[in-house]
């Protein structure tokens, strides 16, 4: 396995209270695998792969839960 992803959860701290990003994402790629995220805007497509590349800045944002193996 590639790449693994289980029980990815990310929050972002505002003014108005947290803001859960992403809940529950839960993929795998194999070796040779082509995969694509895929939703409408806002759903957390872009915050799923900075997550995957330690790309979140913290504060405001965290990664609640969830691993993330490459």
């Amino acid at each position: 396995m590639l790449l693994e992803v289980k029980d990815l959860e990310v929050s972002f701290f505002t003014h108005a209270g947290e803001v859960k990003a992403v809940r529950g994402a839960t993929f795998s790629v194999d070796e040779g695998e082509v995969v694509a995220l895929v939703g409408e805007s806002g759903c957390g497509k872009s915050v799923t792969a900075q997550s995957i590349m330690r790309l979140i800045p913290d504060p405001p944002g965290k990664i609640d839960n969830g691993s993330i193996c490459l």
